[in-house]
């Protein structure tokens, strides 16, 4: 079992009250407040879980400029009151920032017993294949 420092332990529940005021906005037909209030739990809770500097480092290197950008400003379009718009530009810079991560996790999803079956159908595997670029090496 993991051993979570007690700011770790707050961290995650930030990140988790995060996704849900996000989730629950988006369900309220993008309800700016409550997507206001997800977005600043989520990165607060992040920069706990994860630390400051690191989190800092992950976000401002110099590849993840465009993608951080991206995903900054679309958080910006939220707190000013646009939370349709934000949010697809917040999905375009997560997209960009985790593209590494992706096939990583598609190759993680196919072993995963009914997962993994459902992954490898026609339909979805060749959407997966071009999420993931196709490699599966884990």
């Amino acid at each position: 079992m993991l051993s979570l420092s007690d700011s770790q332990k707050i961290g995650m529940g930030l990140t988790g009250f995060g996704v849900f005021f996000l989730f629950f906005g988006m369900l309220l037909f993008f309800d700016k407040a409550l997507m206001a209030m997800g977005n600043l739990l989520f990165i607060a809770g992040l920069a706990f879980v994860v630390g400051l500097e690191k989190t800092f480092r992950f976000f401002f290197q110099k590849k993840k400029m465009k993608a951080t950008a991206f995903f900054l400003g679309g958080i910006l379009l939220v707190l000013i009151g646009w939370p349709l718009v934000g949010v697809l530009l917040e999905m375009c810079g997560l997209y960009m920032l985790f593209r590494g991560l992706l096939p990583v996790a598609v190759g993680v999803a196919r072993r995963v017993p009914v997962l993994g079956t459902a992954l490898n159908m026609p339909l979805i595997r060749g959407f997966m294949d071009r999420l993931g670029d196709g490699n599966t090496m884990v």
